[in-house]
């Protein structure tokens, strides 16, 4: 039988009590954490799939942050365009009284004062801003009114034609923005040379509004006419707003149910079991005390005392 020497029992004892300490440190760290894995050294390949379901859960949550953020600007489109809706279903009104042959000079010019009212209220909405200040029908052109008077002229389109999206997951981007000539639209009209031409939106209606304080019966007939179309393009707008706003929150339910799935995974990679830790921990309280104790007892062996 091989001879064991005391000095190899003192390094065998030593290294279980370490190898029983450092286990237990680590049970100690994963308590206090909460966590599976405290080191990546400690398992590679369970380390890596936490940091990708980790990177995977912060692109959802940005896709929804977006989300809220487009629904916010659209909400106000939404609320703009309704607004302007009331006021040109108004407008048609005065503008039906106005077209009456039994009116007075003095009533169409009341008429045209309240028209001029609604008019100017539109411009207003038409360069309505986001919560971040900036306007919401001038395209990319956020920073300076969709719509501005002119001198001597109708107030002009100010913005550009740039339609902006903004991805809202994986495969998915979503429209924020109308451009200004795509809510208020402009319309055909047939000139005096038989061309047919497009007059702006705030052009048809300072065309009525002088109309009513002329008294020409037929740019007043015109105009009636023309406010049908201009209430056509603010009723498609809303329309494809309608659309947007249903598709995010279409977007934002994927979006939720992937991150709880996310979430629920990644807790199972993640996150400790604390009923099987704390009892993992105590067998390796128990172990430790039980290497300490015979440990004690090898140290006393006069050989012990020899070497020392």
């Amino acid at each position: 039988m091989m001879k064991i020497s005391t000095r190899l029992l003192f390094e065998r004892g030593s290294a279980q009590m370490s190898s029983v300490q450092n286990q237990l440190a680590k049970s100690q760290a994963q308590l206090a954490q909460g966590k599976q894995v405290i080191n990546a050294s400690d398992a590679p390949n369970q380390a890596a799939t936490i940091q990708r379901l980790k990177s995977i859960l912060s692109r959802q949550e940005s896709y929804q942050s977006s989300l809220e953020t487009v629904k916010s600007r659209l909400q106000g489109e939404e609320s703009a365009l309704q607004s302007v809706s009331d006021l040109l279903v108004r407008a048609k009104e005065v503008a039906v009284h106005g077209a009456n042959d039994t009116l007075n000079p003095g009533d169409r010019k009341a008429l045209a004062t309240e028209m001029q009212a609604l008019r100017d209220q539109m411009l207003s909405l038409a360069n309505t801003k986001d919560t971040n200040g900036n306007y919401l029908f001038a395209g990319s052109r956020v920073k300076q009114p969709a719509f501005s008077e002119t001198a001597n002229g109708s107030p002009v389109y100010l913005g550009d034609q740039t339609h902006m999206n903004v991805r809202v997951g994986e495969q998915r981007s979503i429209a924020v923005n109308r451009t200004g000539t795509d809510a208020f639209v402009p319309v055909p009209r047939i000139d005096k040379d038989g061309a047919t031409v497009g007059v702006g939106f705030f052009k048809v209606m300072d065309d009525l509004i002088a109309g009513l304080n002329n008294v020409k019966g037929d740019d007043i007939r015109r105009g009636v006419g023309e406010i049908d179309t201009l209430q056509t393009g603010v009723s498609l707008a809303q329309a494809q707003v309608g659309t947007n706003l249903n598709v995010i929150d279409q977007q934002t339910a994927v979006i939720e149910d992937t991150t709880l799935n996310l979430k629920t995974t990644l807790s199972s990679i993640e996150d400790l079991d604390y009923a099987s830790a704390i009892t993992k921990m105590n067998q390796q309280m128990m172990s430790l005390e039980a290497a300490q104790s015979s440990f004690a007892k090898v140290s006393q062996l006069n050989l012990f005392n020899y070497i020392k």
